[in-house]
């Protein structure tokens, strides 16, 4: 119920702070590249239930619709400020219409495309598919996609068992610090 109420004011705040600032990014990202200034991404979300999930469009929408680390020569299908985006995290603000929305939470493991089965297969071995996907997790302050898939659901596990109000605002913090300095991040 707290992290729920949590998420519900931090969404609500943060998109209202940031609304001209978001409205600048969709205008550039609509002004340097063809295409939709948000991308919808089926992900896999709680008890593996599919969403459509929004982020700023960071690729060229002739991207196939893979992982990045999978995608041969990843920065070729970058939009012009597609690697400041994806650097920034900035591709990811849109999510937070999913965290008002209920499919996703400001903390939890981040959800998975449609199509990693491998992922999502560890993840229900492991009861992490009951958890709610979140903006940011536990994996990603710890290496986001520097880590192995195996790695990662580790990691998700470990939150699933350590989940925390104060846990969470632990990893809120670390993600801020993350986000500055840009760790971690493929393109």
């Amino acid at each position: 119920m707290l992290k729920r109420a949590f998420d519900l004011v931090a969404a609500a705040v943060t998109l209202v702070l940031l609304a001209v600032p978001l409205l600048l990014v969709a205008a550039v990202v609509r002004l340097t590249s063809r295409g939709p200034a948000l991308y919808w991404s089926e992900r896999i979300g709680r008890n593996n239930r599919s969403f459509m999930m929004p982020k700023f469009r960071s690729m060229r929408i002739d991207t196939p619709a893979l992982p990045t680390h999978l995608l041969t020569d990843g920065e070729s299908y970058l939009t012009p400020i597609g690697g400041f985006l994806r650097a920034s995290s900035t591709d990811e603000l849109p999510q937070l219409w999913c965290i008002l929305t209920g499919e996703m939470t400001i903390v939890g493991p981040r959800p998975a495309l449609f199509n990693q089965d491998d992922l999502v297969a560890l993840r229900t071995e492991n009861g992490v598919h009951r958890l709610r996907p979140g903006l940011t997790g536990w994996a990603q302050v710890n290496g986001r996609d520097d880590l192995s898939i195996p790695d990662k659901v580790v990691l998700d596990r470990e939150y699933l068992d350590r989940m925390s109000f104060a846990f969470d605002l632990r990893i809120i913090l670390m993600t801020v610090r993350r986000v500055i300095v840009g760790s971690g991040v493929s393109h």
